[in-house]
């Protein structure tokens, strides 16, 4: 019995979670302001996906106000957000 919206993956096949960076804009009539947003997902769609629904909610703002200008996989060298960070590497590997 398969859960619903889970896909049948290969044995041999793993799925990797990256670290992806996320720029933008949002753009409403009383508010404009740029955001970069650093988000764990294994696909770049899920990474928009993410960011509509978090931005939408946090600023309620409609998905034509939020601009995306760039989505990029980023090495675990690059994180910037602590948690994120934490999350990838692990407890022991993110204390410096």
């Amino acid at each position: 019995m398969s859960k619903k919206g889970f896909k049948n993956l290969p044995k041999d096949e793993s799925v990797r979670v990256k670290v992806f960076r996320v720029t933008g804009e949002i753009i409403k009539p009383n508010l404009q302001t740029r955001f970069h947003k650093e988000v764990r997902a294994v696909k770049p769609e899920e990474v928009v996906e993410r960011i509509y629904k978090e931005l939408g909610s946090r600023h309620r703002a409609k998905r034509f106000q939020i601009k995306i200008s760039k989505v990029e996989e980023i090495s675990s060298d690059e994180i910037e957000d602590a948690t994120i960070r934490k999350l990838t590497l692990g407890e022991e590997e993110s204390v410096r």
